[in-house]
């Protein structure tokens, strides 16, 4: 997995800071792979096996990186799939979309790196009476150290170092910092 993002530029290094708010020398570009149907197909088929054995009514994903990850996830489920977005700076679920108490709900991203994002949708289910029954994403950058579910899992998961803005290096040094992730395209802050 880790080749495919290499082979699609996905994998990008330089000085990041990160939808989460922390400090990167490395970025996974998660749409550069998910835009060639080929590996949006096997990538969102891992999860989607993954996930077989369990009972699911729903996909849910943060807006904007999980939408796709999310929906092929469903597709592949034959499940209906939604998402939340960021309105006034708070995950929610908008858009006519709802959840009904006992809905069993799979939460899908396409990177982890504090589970920031998801949590906030685990909330959304949780407080619509729904049911969170699993995470899938993939990519968690902590290799595995952020738990937000019992039944948690990741087609690639790596230890990527993090810095909390205050304490990091890279800006120390001077280097630029680059906002590639999704608030900004929603009207957020810079990723």
């Amino acid at each position: 997995m880790l080749e495919i993002f290499k082979q699609t530029g996905a994998l990008l290094e330089g000085h990041f800071k990160l939808t989460s708010g922390r400090h990167s020398n490395t970025y996974f570009q998660c749409a550069k792979v998910l835009q060639h149907p080929e590996h949006l197909t096997v990538v969102c088929g891992e999860i989607a096996g993954h996930f077989s054995h369990k009972e699911i009514d729903t996909v849910i994903s943060p807006a904007i990186g999980g939408i796709v990850v999310g929906t092929e996830v469903g597709r592949q489920l034959g499940v209906k799939t939604i998402f939340a977005e960021r309105k006034d700076g708070k995950m929610t679920i908008r858009r006519g979309f709802s959840l009904e108490k006992g809905e069993r709900v799979l939460v899908v991203e396409d990177v982890i790196t504090t589970g920031g994002s998801v949590l906030e949708v685990i909330e959304q289910v949780k407080a619509a009476g729904a049911v969170p029954v699993g995470v899938g994403s993939v990519v968690d950058r902590s290799n595995g150290n952020v738990r937000l579910i019992d039944d948690q899992y990741s087609v690639l998961s790596m230890e990527v170092v993090s810095y909390d803005p205050e304490e990091c290096p890279l800006c120390r040094s001077g280097v630029p910092i680059e906002a590639p992730g999704s608030r900004a395209s929603i009207g957020g802050p810079a990723a």
